[in-house]
Parts: C-alpha cells; structure tokens; sequence
C-alpha cells in the first residue's frame, strides 16, 4: 500500500493506492466525515485482485481545504473525475459511501462508458429523502456555526452512539474526530447548504443510470440513524440486477463496525466483475 499526493484544480489530494499502473481499478470514496483511510481493510483484500484507490476528498481527512473549492455535488463529481483522468483509469468500480454516494453517481452518469459496477453503503438514488436532525442543523445559518464550533469530544463520541449498536473502532473514530479542523467544519456546512434539490437530484440520476444496466451491490446497516434502510430497496429502480443485503444490528458504517461481514459480501462481488471484464 502507497499513498501519494495528487494535485487537482489546485487542490492537494492524499491518495491510497495499492500500486501498479492499471487502467481498471477499484475507487473508493469515503462521506462526511472520512477520509481515504477508512477503506484500507477492505483496500488490502481487493488489491491480491484489483488495483484498489482511495482518495481524501477536498474539505476532508488530510485533503487541502481551500476556501474556494466548489463544495457542490458537481464539484466533487468534477474533482472525482479530473483523479480518475489523472489515474489513467479507463474502467472503475465504484464503491461510496454517504456524501461519496451523490459525488460519485454524479462522474458515473456523465462518464458511463469507464462506470464497470457500483457498491453502494447506506447510501444511493433517494426519491423523497428528508435531511436527518444533523443536517438540518447544519443547514440553518448561525445555528450551524455554533454547533460545529462547540462540538467536543465527548459530544462527538456520544452522537456516534446513536444508532451504531455494533459500536465504532476507536481507532476509526479517532481519526474521524482528529481530521475536523476548521477546513472539515467549513466545507461541511457549504455542501450541506448547497444541496437543496434532493428529488430533483435522484430524478435526474434515476433518468441517467437505470437504461445502464450497470452490476450493483447494495449494502445497508438497518440502525442508520441517518438515512433509513428503506432506500435501499429504491435502488432496485436505478440498478434492476442490484443485490441487497441488510446487516441488521450495523449503523452507518457498516464497514467499520462490521468488517468481517462486509469483506464476506463485497468481495465476492468485485472479484467476478473484475474477473468477467
């Protein structure tokens, strides 16, 4: 395992990378708040078959964090594809996760042709999705800024709690809770704020990815506090050959709080797309 830096539209990205030159490669894309370090259990299984990458978006994990960095899904999308461009990637499995959800199927519906299968957890096209109480928070001015000023550690370790029964490794959650500085809390509330139209958003990705066809694996922790468990079964309108898979008592990291169980689903999966490519 490698990590090097990348620098895109001015913007220092830390990339893990499981080394080769490989035009078909595994993408990994990590949700608010992660970084690129949260794949690398399931980075060192994939990469015995398939390079395997996972970047620190802009605003996140070791990332650079300008203040004018386009903090929009289309600017992740953008930022998204100006790696993959620089990658020399031709074919990529996608595998997201919360914010990296929306950011990834954003490249994947106007790059469709380099799109070879998708892994979605606790995340995907959501028709009628409410903001969660955390959001909705984030998204209120004034309000917002004081709640990211006066988070604590202890604050910040009871509302990971919430709705992860399984609990969370301290390692995993030390690292999430060290990367929020100032750029991470700032970035936050711009994306937050700048994503208004969610319907309109999954019609739009509804129109542009269901006549793909593509291989698609969804894996969906039922206590998610944040996004309900009934999305997942929305994805079958977007992906009609998805498979579903529930762990029942994983929150919204499933990855993290189970990652036994998730290597036993996920990489099954990508190794016969990879292998049927």
């Amino acid at each position: 395992m490698q990590q090097h830096q990348m620098h895109l539209d001015g913007a220092r990205t830390p990339v893990f990378d499981t080394g080769g030159d490989a035009s078909e490669a595994v993408l990994f894309v990590h949700g608010n708040p992660g970084c690129g370090a949260d794949w690398l259990p399931l980075m060192a299984d994939i990469g015995e078959f398939c390079r395997a990458i996972a970047p620190d978006m802009p605003g996140f994990g070791g990332a650079e964090k300008p203040e004018n960095f386009a903090y929009t899904i289309d600017g992740y999308a953008t930022h998204l594809g100006k790696l993959v461009d620089a990658l020399g990637l031709t074919k990529v499995h996608l595998v997201l996760h919360d914010f990296g959800g929306p950011w990834g199927l954003a490249w994947a519906a106007k790059n469709p042709e380099r799109v070879a299968s998708v892994t979605l957890f606790n995340i995907g096209v959501m028709p009628g999705y409410q903001w969660h109480y955390m959001a909705r928070l984030w998204r209120t001015p004034i309000i917002g800024e004081i709640l990211q000023a006066i988070t604590t550690r202890f604050g910040f370790d009871l509302a990971l709690k919430h709705g992860n029964p399984r609990g969370l490794p301290r390692e995993f959650v030390d690292r999430m809770f060290s990367s929020i500085d100032k750029g991470t809390k700032r970035a936050v509330l711009k994306l937050y704020r700048a994503t208004s139209d969610l319907g309109g958003a999954a019609r739009e990705l509804t129109e542009a990815l269901k006549p793909l066809d593509l291989d698609a694996l969804v894996v969906w922790g039922k206590a998610d506090p944040y996004v309900p468990h009934r999305f997942a079964e929305a994805q079958r309108e977007v992906f009609p050959r998805v498979n579903i898979v529930y762990l029942e008592d994983s929150g919204h990291w499933p990855f993290a709080d189970n990652p036994q169980a998730v290597s036993e689903i996920v990489i099954p999966f990508l190794r016969a797309r990879v292998a049927a490519s």
